[in-house]
């Protein structure tokens, strides 16, 4: 069976996975506003915004200044949270809210990377407290996501330590390539978003999964892979279930071209990746 992943030893290499659209069927941030309203982090009406900026953000994907009205608007909604009330939600439904919401191809993915050698590393503007428990849960090496402030009563203060978003996306990928020993040249890096381009052009494999219209005409435009995934699948369930042919033809597709070739939060950037 053709593969989008063959096997390299050395140098090493990564494969790098924006989350929201890319890896899980929708926003991981905005996807637990239920679960912090009956934690009594938000009331009803923020309840209702947010399902209504996950709205915005399936039917087209959101650009910068969509992504900056939801940062703003996030920012403000977080502040005062309780650090660890947050994190104590998240893991108390983090199973029921996104298993089912992880697509069977990025799954698989991650799967042949790893059998590959890579490391997995999912790249994320959400927020730590969201995106790490998802990344273990998917069985990343790393987590790269936007950082709050947290003051010493134990709540976000509404300020950002470290924004991941856009090229600092590319700069963190590119720090550790310098720490870990990867080769961005031999890469790989997924992504749904034009906003992520910076990524996508920091390694040697880039490919576009569901693109937004400004991606998938970039894409187009430079010959990289398009990528479709559709079939959102609990992780159990999938564990049990026979390789697909759409996806075996969807790897294979990928071989080919490889071979010839919202928003957790933000406001000033303060800290670099650690």
């Amino acid at each position: 069976m053709l593969s989008i992943v063959e096997n390299h030893s050395l140098p090493r290499t990564a494969a790098f996975f924006d989350l929201d659209k890319t890896v899980i069927a929708k926003s991981s941030t905005l996807t637990f506003s239920k679960s912090f309203y009956q934690g009594g982090l938000i009331n009803r009406r923020a309840v209702l915004r947010t399902a209504y900026t996950q709205f915005v953000f399936l039917a087209g994907g959101a650009d910068h200044d969509q992504m900056e009205r939801m940062r703003e608007y996030l920012s403000a909604l977080c502040r005062g949270w309780n650090v660890q009330q947050v994190k104590e939600i998240v893991a108390e439904t983090l199973h029921d809210l996104i298993d089912p919401i992880i697509y069977d191809e990025a799954a698989s993915l991650i799967e042949q990377h790893h059998s590959a050698g890579r490391d997995v590393v999912i790249v994320s503007t959400s927020g730590a407290e969201v995106v790490e428990p998802i990344g273990e849960m998917l069985g990343a090496d790393r987590v790269v996501a936007t950082r709050m402030v947290v003051g010493d009563d134990g709540c976000f203060t509404g300020e950002v330590e470290y924004y991941a978003y856009g090229p600092t996306k590319a700069q963190a990928i590119k720090e550790l390539a310098l720490s870990e020993g990867y080769d961005l040249d031999r890469c790989f890096a997924y992504s749904d978003s034009a906003t992520d381009m910076p990524m996508l052009e920091a390694v040697g494999h880039p490919f576009a999964v569901n693109p937004d219209r400004a991606l998938r005409r970039e894409a187009l435009t430079r010959a990289w892979p398009i990528l479709d995934f559709h079939r959102p699948v609990r992780l159990k369930q999938r564990l049990a279930a026979p390789p697909r042919p759409a996806l075996i033809a969807a790897a294979a597709v990928g071989a080919a071209a490889a071979a010839a070739s919202l928003v957790w939060l933000a406001g000033r950037r303060r800290a670099p990746v650690g």
